[in-house]
This record gives C-alpha cells, structure tokens and sequence, in this order.
C-alpha cells in the first residue's frame, strides 16, 4: 500500500508519469518534480508562504496582456531567461552574443527604409545607427531581415503607452539589409530605464531592495535564412546600470561606444541640425537552422 508522506511522496509523483509517451516531456516533468519536492523539504516551506506564492503566479498572469508578458519579466529578474539562452548558445563560433528577448517584442515590425527616423516624433538627442551582418568569415549577408525596437526617452516602450493602438510603432522597425549587409536608422539616444513595477514583479524587485533598472539598449533581432535567428541588444557604453542590469542581461561584446558627433551632416549625407550621437555595430550570425520568436499571445504547439 502507497505510504504517501515526506520520504516516499516524491518518488510516487516521479513514477506516475512514467507513461508519458513523449521522452522529453516526461524527462523534464520528472526533473521538474524532484526540483520542487526538494527545494519544499529543504526550506520547510509554510502553509502561509505556499498560498503567497500561488496567489504571487496568480497576479502574475493576470498581469499579462497580448503586449505585456510578466511571466517573461519574472524569469528575466531571476536569471532564468539569460540562463535558457546561456545553455542554448554554449558554442558562438565567433558570432555575436545573444541575450534575452524582453517582455516587449509583439511580433514582426513593419519594413522600413533605411535612413528612417523611427523616433521622429520623440524628444531626445538624435542617434545614428549604422550597422551590417555578415557570417563568421565576414561575407555579408543581403536582404536579411532586421527587427529594432527600443524604449524611449522615459523609459517606456510604445506598446506600454495608451496610444499604442491608435498610433502604432514608434522606436520599432523592420529593416532589411542591403547588398553590403548593411542597414541604418535615425533615432533618439536610449538611456536606462525601469522594468515596469506596477505589477507582482516590480513588488518583489522593490520588497527586496533590489533596484530596478536596465542600462540603456536598443533591441535587435536578425534573422538571415539558413542562419540561427540572432536576439541580442547593443548596450551603450558608460551607463551607470551596465555592471548591475535588473535581467543580467549585458555581455561585455554587447556594448558599443557611441560617439557624440559635432558634423553637420550624417552619414548618409542628410543635415544634422544639432549634435548627434553614432553608434556602429556588426552582426555576426551562424549556421544552422531555428525559428525566430512568435509574437506575444502566440499559443505554442505541444510537444508531440
């Protein structure tokens, strides 16, 4: 007869999937189990602190929206994002590093030209991106598509903002890569910014004196075909949150020195009407197959 207390309770969930047809599913529910038995018995956890913690995932997901994902910003501020990518990107060969995706990608930005100023409509200094994308060896890549998207002068990305469905994109945009492997874009300097704490998240990063800050970044994500789609951001040098980011989300490749620039015009020729900031960055991405991220509110197949 099963005995279903503290020494035996954990091996008798174990074995009950032990039918589960697909291997990995049931290699990773049997894990998953043994993680949260032990991490219960190690910590004596309390009626009390249980019943927080459901009504804390609770929260959570009622956070969540088609724009917004809290669950994404609970593993970012744990680590278990940086982490999932870590393991997923053991080997670059030389390509550029890869970090978290964030709670505000919303799917695939609208193609834009280049030389856009994909911030016109924001206050801020005037930045100019110029980049390219090549493989390992350097060989650029043409036609590649490019999605960027960034926070903007607040601290806040459109899809947070309540115009975001009467106005659309601002700061996000799609580019795709010329001959050359080349792209480039207008926009504001970014600056470092708060994760948003007006959920469960941001109540937790607050109650543990942790600070919430990210240091200033744009997103990019490349996504050549017969290459592994590349999630990463550029960080700008010298912010004062690059050695302590709320996601642990910096990489010391992932930082960029931008220049303030006093030229009259810019790269591509066109007037600069007051000092402006440049930022040059390559993207180096590798071989092999994958799929890009699916946008917010996205159901995920099951595995077979």
């Amino acid at each position: 007869m099963a005995q279903f207390n503290e020494t035996e309770l954990t091996a008798a969930v174990v074995k009950s999937f032990e039918q589960t047809p697909n291997p990995r599913a049931k290699f990773l529910l049997q894990e998953l189990v043994k993680s949260l038995h032990d991490y219960v018995s190690k910590t004596g956890l309390t009626f009390e602190e249980w019943e927080y913690a459901i009504d804390f995932l609770t929260r959570t997901g009622h956070k969540c929206t088609d724009i917004r994902q809290e669950f994404i910003l609970l593993s970012d501020v744990f680590g278990v994002s940086m982490l999932v990518d870590a393991v997923n990107h053991r080997d670059r060969d030389g390509a550029t590093e890869t970090t978290v995706l964030g709670p505000f990608y919303v799917g695939e930005h609208k193609v834009t030209p280049h030389g856009t100023d994909v911030s016109e409509s924001l206050e801020g200094e005037r930045m100019f991106v110029q980049s390219r994308v090549t493989d390992l060896n350097g060989k650029p890549l043409a036609g590649v598509p490019v999605d960027i998207w960034h926070a903007d002068g607040d601290g806040f990305y459109d899809s947070q903002k309540e115009t975001y469905a009467t106005e659309g994109a601002v700061s996000r945009a799609r580019f795709i890569t010329d001959s050359d492997g080349s792209f480039f874009f207008r926009t504001i300097l970014p600056c470092s910014y708060p994760i948003p704490t007006d959920g469960p998240v941001g109540e937790m990063i607050m109650q543990t004196k942790r600070h919430p800050m990210r240091p200033a970044h744009i997103h990019f994500l490349v996504n050549a075909p017969g290459y592994e789609p590349l999630i990463t951001h550029v960080f700008i040098e010298g912010d004062k949150y690059i050695d302590s980011d709320v996601v642990f989300g910096v990489k010391d490749e992932l930082i960029a020195k931008v220049e303030k620039r006093s030229d009259p015009t810019m790269p591509d020729g066109k007037k600069a009407d007051a000092p402006w900031h440049l930022m040059t960055y390559e993207f180096r991405v590798k071989p092999g197959g994958g799929m890009a991220p699916k946008p917010l509110g996205t159901k995920v197949a099951e595995p077979a």
